[in-house]
């Protein structure tokens, strides 16, 4: 699998995540039949600036903020997350599961 066209995958994934909703970089590299990929999809995830991409709403499996350090400005993947209702305590969503979002679940 050529990694542009594995990116493209993740991206039309990530374009579904509902507003105020969140998912994992696993849960989206388990939905594309590729588990142990979520290194992958948070490679994707950083590339994706350009491309029209909510990547604020893809957290790690515990629902930290671990790709914050490629948003411009210091909170911005924080304030994205609050403008849409998830609330954030020490870079980690609070009421995770409420907010998850699964898409082998729900694009099924």
């Amino acid at each position: 699998m050529k990694e542009d066209n594995f990116f493209e995958k993740v991206y039309q994934v990530a374009r579904q995540i509902p507003y105020g909703r969140v998912t994992s970089y696993g849960a989206i590299a388990k939905y594309l039949g590729t588990a142990r990929s979520a290194r992958m999809v948070g490679w994707a995830m950083n590339g994706s600036g350009a491309k029209d991409v909510p990547a604020h709403r893809v957290v790690n499996r515990v629902g930290m903020l671990t790709g914050k350090q490629h948003f411009d400005g210091t909170n911005l993947m924080q304030q994205l997350l609050e403008n849409e209702g998830v609330k954030v305590e020490d870079n980690q969503i609070v009421e995770f599961q409420k907010h998850f979002w699964d898409p082998a679940k729900e694009l099924s």
